[in-house]
């Protein structure tokens, strides 16, 4: 089971940035009483020369207050003008304004953006985005629904507006696009991410808001992704609220039961979200190749979807007696969660419960299950001593002789000699007992007798086109081949 989880990321730097930007906000000086000096200043120049003449103060000087505060004219004030950068994301700069409104012939005044419409001389307030918009972008819409593009025409990366506080950016407003449905799949926000004009990697409305630490805090592809990478880190980005949230897909009732197909063989689908270690909370045994597939947790990575393991739907509260034949169908479900150690707990052979482990007619058919190793007897059994009380029941006492008493095979007590036949017709008997060493003691052309161990007919050619490995385990990488005839 997914538990998905809101992530809210504690960062020493975005806290450090905070207290100070706190106490440089508590150094500067009260808003100027504008509507106070309503009746002495005709012109906004008067005190913001900066604003027309490159290189000049855009506050005025505590000694040009002085001219009238000097304690006779006006009692004396304490007040100083803001020092220190400009709290801002926005690329402006006064003279360069006023030189295009100039260049235009336009005869725009502080009022447009400093004051609101109908307002008396001196009732003075910061710009807002909206005014902006008026001029910059007509009939083009909102603010916040222009186009990608037109953000870069006022905004600094969010990475670059060094001057920001973290408390500033946590009220960053969301577009519309945010609140769309599908915005957080990939078709949503992944692909307005990527719609970028000229050589940007990223969109710019993104970088506007967003660093490369907010996207991280999800995407577990984070250093994989180019449109992610190419945001410029700022851990300020983590104080917009983000929440992890799962997939409609992730919804359905039946979803436990076909994700592992929706993951395919490389869990492509996957790996934005979740690490190897979120999928092996629950494949704790036999991790299926879409499981591997997947990054593993570490530095730079989101820790991705958090999971739960809990029962599947077909473990109701008979399973435990109804278990078998499903197990038997198909083990390799069991075995996604369940380890062999833990079916032993019950499972525990017992000679007075025949059939307790082992189906029915079993012995009839464990030579092939030894033979191709789809079950671990060493689990259960010492082959050693185990194995050898039945064979011996049965008149199968092994010796170690070549020719004459026929040891095991003493059905014919020249068994030795037509064993070949024996092999060819069901290896898999063989195996029960033997390993391949046991028959490279005679059949092999490096050393010991040199027996041929190919038998009549035998097409060395299709033998190497279809498995060439099993080739080496007599003749090593000097595999002989067919001369071609002269």
């Amino acid at each position: 089971m997914i538990a998905w989880r809101a992530r809210a990321v504690p960062v020493l730097a975005a806290s450090l940035l905070v207290a100070a930007w706190g106490r440089w906000a508590r150094q500067q000086p009260a808003p100027f009483p504008h509507a106070a000096h309503a009746k002495v200043f005709v012109s906004c120049t008067t005190c913001h020369a900066g604003v027309e003449q490159p290189g000049a103060a855009l506050f005025p000087s505590t000694a040009g207050c002085t001219s009238c505060h000097d304690g006779t004219t006006a009692k004396r004030v304490t007040w100083q003008p803001r020092n220190g950068p400009r709290i801002s994301n926005l690329r402006f700069d006064h003279t360069h304004h006023a030189a295009r409104l100039a260049q235009r012939g336009d005869s725009g005044t502080c009022a447009d953006c400093h004051a609101d419409r109908g307002a008396t001389w001196m009732q003075v307030r910061p710009p807002e985005a909206p005014q902006c918009v008026t001029c910059h972008t007509t009939g083009r819409g909102r603010h916040l629904t222009l186009a990608d593009t037109a953000c870069a025409t006022c905004h600094l990366p969010l990475a670059r507006a060094v001057t920001l506080p973290t408390a500033r950016i946590a009220k960053f407003p969301a577009p519309p696009t945010h609140q769309a449905p599908g915005f957080l799949a990939a078709a949503g926000h992944g692909a307005q991410a990527r719609h970028t004009t000229g050589g940007a990697r990223v969109a710019q409305s993104c970088a506007t808001c967003h660093a490369r630490e907010f996207c991280a805090a999800c995407h577990v592809d984070a250093p994989e992704l180019t449109v992610i990478q190419a945001l410029e880190p700022d851990t300020r980005s983590l104080a917009l609220r983000h929440v992890l949230k799962a997939p409609a897909t992730h919804t359905v009732k039946d979803f436990e039961s076909r994700h592992g197909t929706l993951a395919g063989r490389n869990g492509a689908s996957c790996r934005s979200c979740h690490t190897q270690e979120s999928c092996l909370t629950c494949h704790r045994v036999e991790a299926p190749a879409a499981v591997r597939a997947l990054y593993h947790a570490g530095p730079g990575r989101a820790p991705g979807g958090q999971t739960a393991l809990r029962k599947p739907a077909s473990h109701t509260a008979g399973w435990k007696t109804q278990h078998g034949p499903a197990a038997a169908a198909a083990m390799r479900t069991c075995t996604s969660c369940h380890a062999r150690v833990e079916c032993l707990i019950c499972h525990q052979p017992d000679p007075a419960r025949r059939g307790s482990y082992h189906p029915a007619a079993y012995l009839t058919r464990h030579p092939a299950d030894a033979y191709t190793r789809s079950s671990s007897c060493t689990d259960c059994h010492n082959t050693g001593e185990f194995c050898q009380t039945c064979h011996k029941q049965g008149g199968l006492a092994a010796r170690r002789t070549l020719i004459g008493a026929a040891g095991y095979h003493d059905g014919n007590r020249q068994f030795f000699l037509g064993h070949g036949q024996a092999a060819r017709q069901a290896l898999e008997s063989c195996v029960s007992c033997h390993v391949e060493r046991d028959c490279l003691t005679c059949h092999s052309v490096v050393k010991g007798r040199s027996f041929n161990p190919h038998g009549p007919g035998f097409d060395p050619e299709r033998m190497l086109r279809k498995n060439p490995q099993l080739c080496t385990a007599c003749h090593g990488t000097a595999i002989p081949r067919r001369r071609a005839a002269p």
